[in-house]
């Protein structure tokens, strides 16, 4: 990945708004599934630790399935590569 110095102000600011989509969803997700208790201002325990346990299984997950994603991008040009060496068009 490029470092923000390499990337144009228009990649940066599609990375900050990707950024903050995902950080939004992540936190209506958890707050939805942990969040019941409007009776007070401050979190109960039970809520500190449902969302903490959401938040950590949620990245967990987003970065398994990037890791596996780039497997699979890596194997797929793997084979276009093997398939144009075999036809005899090197890329």
């Amino acid at each position: 990945m490029a470092s923000p110095a390499q990337m144009s102000e228009a990649d940066q600011i599609k990375t900050f708004k990707d950024f903050l989509v995902q950080y939004n969803k992540l936190s209506e997700l958890c707050f939805n599934d942990c969040i019941h208790d409007f009776t007070s201002r401050n979190l109960r325990p039970s809520e500190d630790k449902c969302t903490v346990n959401c938040m950590e299984k949620y990245l967990r997950t987003n970065q398994r399935v990037s890791q596996r994603f780039h497997e699979f991008q890596m194997i797929a040009n793997e084979n276009m590569l093997a398939l144009a060496q075999k036809s005899g068009n090197p890329s």
